[in-house]
């Protein structure tokens, strides 16, 4: 690791996690979090003004504890790279504002960057530099995306997207229904270990006929979700036991199966060899598997970062700002705003 390579410290706001990472180049030094999850569990779901008064108070901390792991000090740093968008409006806020203070203070470029842009960077700490071009299937809680990456730091193009529900929301609405709790995509992956996936037949959306034709690289989760309720409605209507294994099981595998065969789709049709996978539902032990299964048969090479890295952290955010300043881009203005729906086409505002 160099030490003439550039350090630079990335915060992650969008949600409900307050990152903090710092790489030097492209070594991870530390990926400090600070969840308020514990504060949203009694809602079921993540509450906007919940997590931003969260990220206020966690922002300090999480800073002064990621220099001291990684032994920096702010002065150190040569950029600030922070979420500008897309997310929750008052959360990117605190994180965009704690940002433009740190950089002014410094007197050190600031980059505002592309939340999903941001989650496919992460993966060159882990496997070196990316592929490009690159097909990236991008699941989590508030996206469902497929795109095509030409260039991380200045060419992203969406190839397909949730047309309602993403992955990750349905996964915690199933795992409410079924009592598991939240957040519910681990939850839903644990209890489904003991499952069949092939118990219940749950519909599989965009996936057939004229629907796939229209959409062949969109998704949709809403009517898997509501079947999924109508399926345990009926059993608890009957008096019978719902068999919460078979049902996560089943549910995941709709999930899963659609999400892959999409994705390993796009990388045949578009001529690309490498699929990234990430975002918090990139975790799931069954997406891992299915998908590294079905690119092997179609001669495409999957790169998925570690479970820590595919949830929203600071250190995706830094990495893709030591990107940006590697390759001479030009850092953002201290007028920078928060953009709650941010397109993944501009990945540096």
């Amino acid at each position: 690791m160099p030490a003439d390579e550039p350090l630079v410290l990335g915060i992650e706001t969008s949600c409900d996690e307050t990152g903090v990472g710092i790489v030097r180049g492209s070594t991870l030094l530390v990926d400090a979090v600070a969840s308020s999850v514990d504060e949203h569990a009694r809602f079921g779901g993540v509450v906007p003004e919940v997590a931003s008064r969260a990220h206020l108070e966690a922002m300090v901390p999480t800073v002064q504890r990621a220099c001291a792991q990684a032994g920096v000090a702010l002065g150190d740093l040569d950029a600030v790279a922070v979420t500008a968008g897309p997310g929750l409006a008052g959360a990117l806020m605190v994180g965009v504002a704690s940002a433009k203070a740190l950089a002014l203070g410094l007197g050190v470029p600031l980059y505002g960057v592309n939340h999903l842009a941001a989650h496919v960077a992460v993966d060159a700490l882990e496997h070196g530099p990316l592929p490009e071009p690159a097909v990236a299937l991008l699941v989590s809680g508030g996206h469902s995306s497929l795109l095509r990456v030409d260039d991380v730091t200045a060419q992203v193009e969406p190839l397909g997207q949730t047309l309602d529900d993403a992955a990750g929301e349905a996964f915690d609405k199933v795992a409410r229904l079924l009592g598991l709790g939240f957040p519910g995509g681990p939850l839903v992956d644990r209890a489904a270990r003991d499952g069949d996936p092939a118990a219940i037949a749950f519909p599989r959306g965009l996936s057939t006929g004229r629907d796939l034709a229209r959409h062949p690289y969109d998704f949709s989760f809403s009517g898997l979700k509501t079947a999924v309720a109508r399926w345990v409605e009926q059993r608890r209507a009957a008096g019978e036991d719902v068999p919460v294994a078979d049902v996560a099981a089943s549910f995941q595998e709709a999930v899963v199966d659609v999400l892959t065969r999409k994705a390993v789709a796009a990388c045949a049709e578009q001529g690309v060899g490498t699929l990234l996978v990430g975002g918090g539902v990139a975790a799931n032990s069954r997406l891992r598997v299915l998908a590294e299964q079905r690119a092997a048969a179609a001669g495409v090479a999957v790169r998925v970062p570690r479970p820590g890295l595919c949830t929203d952290n600071g250190a995706m955010v830094a990495a893709l700002g030591s990107l940006l300043l590697a390759r001479g881009r030009r850092p953002s203005d201290l007028d920078l705003p928060a953009d709650s729906s941010l397109p993944v086409t501009e990945v540096l505002v």
